[in-house]
């Protein structure tokens, strides 16, 4: 990992305005080594640590208050977690919205034999701050056809409810036409109730989700015609849920996820045509709320509306970035009108393939390379 370049870049993208970089990113817990990070989230009613996810399948919890920050192993599993594939391996947690009470942890990962994604929850023990590596209960499995597009990102909505990404399945663009097909997980968002079982199934489907009543279609599929949602998020304000989907070749895009609606892919590659058949066509298919061709970026890493306190003149922006050109941008969005008012670089963090939260919903930029940075705004 290069140090962050101190330097300011003026770049011009998309856009309204051109501006130099006005976020600065500060390096933390540099005694702490984190191989291929992924994710990072705090840790619910302990103000001391943050977890962070690494690929090969490691959990590890840091004691992100003390001087200097502590870390350790809180679950390794892997000799469970399949890593031949680039984007493969441990790739999503969630606690609990009861967490306090239950301790309950959600894990995604990749597994071989066949090759498919485990959703599994697992049991956090609060003295030793580790998970019982005896306590796994499958919640669901998909069979991967592919190594790539795996998705793997899960966050319980502010519904109660437990939201999952699956990418379309690997390959190149959609062989399958996973994406499109609502009888099958790929492509999708998921959402599903893990506070009760029914149909043989480890969890319940929400009443309200959009395709219950449709024949053939998978009740769990809560949004649909996505290629890889690699990052979404919740605003904790307003609910809206963001996400970052991957592109093919030539653009990648931001989204604002709504109940039952098809975002395109693979017909659509961002606004743009993709595999657009003769006739058809779905006249509903939303747009993403921005996109960007691939001489901006190559593979979009969805971040987090900023709600904190140490950045006032950036609260209500969504904060998202590229894991190939290393870019960080701010958008701002008016829902009433379905316009974006703002979208201008602001920072640069190389490798950024997550972003993460603290207790105080401060913002942070996980890097595949090891590093973990803090935005600190402009000194």
């Amino acid at each position: 990992m290069k140090p962050l370049a101190s330097v300011i870049l003026v770049v011009c993208f998309m856009s309204l305005t051109c501006h130099a970089q006005e976020l600065d990113t500060r390096r933390v817990f540099e005694n702490v080594r984190l191989h291929r990070p992924l994710y990072l989230a705090p840790v619910p009613g302990d103000r001391d640590r943050l977890v962070v996810l690494e690929q090969d399948g490691v959990v590890s919890t840091i004691e992100y208050r003390k001087t200097p920050a502590l870390s350790n192993a809180s679950l390794d599993i892997r000799n469970k977690v399949l890593r031949n594939g680039n984007e493969e391996g441990l790739l999503g947690l969630a606690f609990h919205p009861d967490f306090t009470k239950n301790h309950f942890v959600y894990l995604v990962y990749s597994a071989d034999n066949p090759r498919r994604n485990i959703l599994s929850r697992w049991n956090y023990n609060t003295d030793t701050h580790t998970l019982d590596p005896q306590s796994e209960r499958v919640i669901l499995e998909v069979n991967q056809p592919w190594s790539n597009h795996n998705g793997g990102m899960i966050d319980f909505g502010p519904d109660g409810y437990l939201y999952y990404s699956l990418g379309d399945g690997g390959a190149g663009g959609d062989p399958r036409n996973s994406a499109q097909n609502l009888h099958n997980l790929l492509g999708k968002i998921l959402r599903i109730d893990v506070n009760r079982e029914e149909n043989n199934n480890r969890y319940a489907i929400p009443n309200d989700n959009p395709f219950v009543n449709e024949p053939g279609a998978c009740p769990e599929i809560y949004a649909y015609g996505l290629r890889n949602v690699w990052r979404f998020s919740f605003d904790p304000d307003t609910g809206d849920l963001w996400a970052g989907d991957v592109g093919q070749n030539a653009w990648e895009e931001v989204d604002l996820i709504e109940k039952g609606k098809n975002y395109g892919w693979r017909i659509r590659e961002g606004k743009h045509d993709f595999n657009r058949p003769g006739s058809g066509v779905p006249d509903d298919l939303v747009e993403p709320i921005i996109d960007y061709p691939r001489g901006e970026g190559i593979s979009v890493t969805g971040g987090y509306v900023y709600r904190g306190k140490q950045i006032p003149w950036l609260t209500g922006a969504y904060i998202y970035g590229d894991y190939g050109s290393n870019k960080i941008w701010l958008l701002r969005y008016d829902k009433t009108h379905r316009a974006v008012t703002e979208n201008r670089f602001v920072a640069v963090v190389r490798g950024v393939s997550s972003f993460g939260l603290d207790h105080d919903n401060e913002l942070y930029a996980v890097s595949l390379d090891g590093p973990i940075y803090k935005f600190v705004g402009k000194e």
